[in-house]
């Protein structure tokens, strides 16, 4: 196979100038960078290159409606830290990201997205630009009751400003004129700030949003792997280009990958999250979904009719069969991909043991999976 063309860019901008252009005949722009590589600081470069002059005022409009890390900075909390009652969670009223906030009925919008990755409920407090959270819990006599002004968690807080930003998208998706503005979306690294276990419901939900408006434009750049390949397989049959970015550290320059066409290069990267699955220990039920996946794909790449091929040492090896058991077992039934459950530790050991012996089974250029700590993006 041939390796895909590599297109180098001298700085961030030309590389945002160069999407803005691709997004002119295509619908999306699908992106793979690791941590560190800048895509942060590229969704910025995007987004500014769409700011226009208002005449006769000092504003600048934009057309590109963001989510990224800055995104989290336009709610600010109020913890009460005296009287430890009334937490609060401000919205920025100037950022064009809370446009008709009253007039949408943004409340059921932002919850038919919340149910589906949390148990609190919110309110919002339209005329002083406030939510506030509660939950329903049980009480000492078994009965439900609801507490309010609670303060909830880091992630709990990020879950809610992905629903609240997808209510929007929803918006823009159904054309609403608050949102007429936005002419492209660009999405940056939602699994940063969300939890690794909602990654496949979080890129399928998030595809086939997008898939509801033809028109739409999207950027999205990830370094999650698993979230990377779903919206890939979700979005392969819409008019995109996916690719994989690199920076030159030498000379600042950025390499960009066309991976669309390089199957490859999608094998690679769910090898690569696996491995980083067990280096942490944070081994989930679906990882071994994902394991049997690859073992399917180099089955059929080397001719043979069954994955447990691919994790046979010899002829007269005896655990070959015990590892497919567990491969079919754990990769169907009651394990659903939008419930993960961490393995026992006797799994997660099956686990280790398949995947080093299809690692040593079939040797991969090293280079591939270089798990140096790379600096998160500013």
């Amino acid at each position: 196979m041939s390796p895909q063309p590599i297109s180098s860019f001298s700085d961030l901008n030309a590389l945002a100038t160069h999407f803005r252009t691709l997004l002119g005949s295509k619908k999306y722009v699908l992106l793979f960078a690791y941590n560190g590589t800048g895509k942060t600081r590229l969704s910025c470069a995007f987004k500014d290159l769409g700011k226009q002059p208002i005449p006769g005022s000092e504003e600048k409009s934009t057309d590109t409606l963001y989510y990224n890390a800055f995104t989290e900075d336009l709610f600010t909390w109020d913890n009460d830290l005296e009287g430890d009652t009334e937490r609060r969670l401000y919205l920025n009223r100037s950022s064009k990201f809370f446009n008709g906030l009253r007039e949408l009925a943004m409340e059921e919008r932002i919850r038919k997205f919340l149910r589906r990755y949390a148990d609190f409920d919110f309110d919002i407090m339209y005329d002083e630009w406030f939510v506030h959270f509660s939950r329903e819990v049980r009480n000492n006599n078994n009965a439900t009751e609801k507490v309010e002004n609670i303060k909830v968690s880091r992630g709990e807080e990020n879950i809610f400003v992905w629903c609240f930003f997808l209510a929007i998208v929803e918006l823009v998706v159904d054309q609403e004129p608050a949102y007429s503005w936005v002419k492209y979306i660009y999405i940056d690294d939602p699994i940063s700030s969300l939890d690794d276990n909602n990654a496949i419901a979080i890129a399928s939900h998030l595809a086939q949003l997008l898939k509801e408006q033809e028109d739409l434009k999207v950027v999205i750049s990830s370094h999650h792997a698993l979230f990377f390949n779903v919206m890939y397989n979700e979005l392969k049959k819409s008019k995109g280009k996916d690719y994989f970015l690199t920076k030159n550290r030498e000379t600042g320059e950025y390499a960009l990958q066309d991976t669309g066409e390089t199957p490859f290069f999608h094998h690679v990267a769910l090898i690569i999250e696996l491995r980083e699955a067990v280096r942490t220990g944070k081994l989930y039920t679906y990882h071994f979904n994902i394991l049997r996946n690859i073992l399917e794909k180099s089955a059929s790449f080397h001719g043979y009719t069954d994955f447990s091929e691919c994790i046979k040492s010899g002829d007269d090896d005896s655990d070959e069969v015990t590892y497919a058991r567990y491969v079919n077992i754990l990769s169907h039934g009651n394990y659903s991909l939008f419930e993960p459950r961490e393995m026992v530790d006797d799994n997660k050991k099956v686990f280790r043991d398949i995947l080093d012996r299809y690692m040593n089974l079939y040797r991969f250029n090293p280079d591939l999976f270089n798990e140096e700590t790379r600096e998160n993006d500013e």
